[in-house]
């Protein structure tokens, strides 16, 4: 993307997000654009790549901000990866400052990172609370040992709701847990251990995702090869109604099909970003941006994306133009996954028929549709793909 492309176009929030490619070691269901210091440079330390990829991410804020002009303060920021707490409090307090020195933070901004529990402590919470960080989202993904062993997951099962414990106590309101559900080898019981070891973190807000098995991965390897079964649909379907009874039982409402919080204010603004059409640039190797229906994604690789800032360009592998069709479609497959919906007037008359139907069916709430909106029920969100395919076709 050029300056030409980009610049002047409306912005009425904007966010920022920051990709951080490195992590100690990788994950067997991780399909990321992540690396290992063993899949980097031989030659190079892992301090080296850190420090360069550093470096880069000021060079590509500051002509962010060249490109843009006029852009807002970032009212939201977040750093994810790869496993951002690999660079410790100083360095994600310098990431922070980065942002900052390109386009200033709005008041009140949010600004969260991910992070491993096993490369945290007291003292890192401490420390990034200081720097200005509101939100940390940690990934737990089981409090089962043998599932985390599927999973290739480096931390012991009681790290992560120590973890949220210490963010909490270092001043951070917002904490996240992430789990995975579906993992060949977890049953309800372990499922259930893990659920209630994140009420007893007391965060005020949970992820959790299905196990999807991606191409290329480890995890693929193993179920092709016949060592481990695929997830089962039935059994994914069981655990999301336990997850959300469970959920729902402590005070933590789902807004988004995959995440729960307690309350409009425990939300993750930058994701509601996402889902509600809004505009923010990805910094880093892979990230992906949108501004003004322009979006763009950068190249992978870390070596790539530094020599390409250090030519002087912005380090874009491809990008595309939304068209008003586009924007519309996603705008349905984007909004119906949350509690608010959207208004059925942004249907054409066909997906209106479609949307009464699925309300006289029981996947979309009757109530919301009386009153102008789509709203999924919980077994429309089970089968929220196909909703949107039924209100697009």
């Amino acid at each position: 993307m050029t300056a030409d492309e980009l610049g002047g176009r409306a912005r009425a929030s904007f966010g920022v997000y920051v990709h951080v490619p490195f992590c100690a070691t990788r994950c067997g269901y991780c399909d990321f654009n992540t690396y290992t210091p063993d899949e980097l440079d031989a030659g190079s330390s892992a301090r080296s790549w850190l420090e360069g990829w550093l470096e880069g991410l000021r060079t590509e804020l500051g002509q962010a901000a060249a490109v843009l002009g006029d852009a807002p303060r970032a009212e939201t920021v977040f750093v994810g990866g790869g496993t951002p707490s690999l660079l410790g409090a100083d360095g994600l307090a310098a990431v922070l400052q980065a942002v900052r020195d390109a386009f200033g933070l709005a008041e009140g901004a949010e600004v969260s990172t991910e992070s491993n529990p096993e490369s945290t402590s007291a003292e890192f919470f401490a420390g990034i609370r200081d720097a200005g960080y509101t939100r940390v989202s940690l990934g737990m993904q089981s409090a089962a040992a043998h599932v985390l062993r599927v999973l290739d997951r480096q931390h012991t099962p009681g790290r992560a709701v120590t973890a949220a414990r210490e963010a909490r106590a270092a001043g951070f309101e917002h904490v996240n847990l992430d789990l995975i559900y579906g993992t060949p080898g977890e049953r309800p019981e372990d499922l259930r251990a893990s659920l209630e070891a994140v009420l007893a973190a007391e965060v005020d807000h949970v992820s959790a995702y299905a196990l999807t098995v991606e191409d290329g991965t480890a995890l693929a390897r193993r179920v092709r090869r016949g060592e481990l079964a695929p997830p089962d649909e039935d059994t994914l379907a069981e655990d999301y109604e336990l997850i959300d009874d469970v959920l729902e039982g402590a005070g933590l409402g789902w807004y988004e099909v995959s995440n729960w919080a307690a309350g409009a204010d425990a939300r993750c603004r930058h994701n509601l970003g996402y889902w509600h059409d809004g505009d923010w640039w990805g910094a880093g190797p892979g990230a992906h941006s949108h501004v003004g229906g322009v979006r763009w994604w950068n190249v992978k690789h870390p070596a790539r994306y530094g020599a390409l800032l250090g030519a002087g360009q912005l380090p874009v592998q491809d990008g595309e133009r939304l068209t008003e069709e586009d924007r519309g479609t996603e705008r349905v497959m984007l909004r119906l996954r949350t509690s608010e919906g959207l208004p059925t007037d942004e249907l054409g008359d066909a997906g209106r028929r479609a949307a009464s139907e699925a309300a006289a069916g029981g996947l979309l709430d009757p109530a919301a549709f009386d009153g102008g909106r789509a709203v999924l029920t919980r077994r429309g969100r089970l089968l929220a793909d196909g909703v949107v395919c039924r209100l697009l076709a």
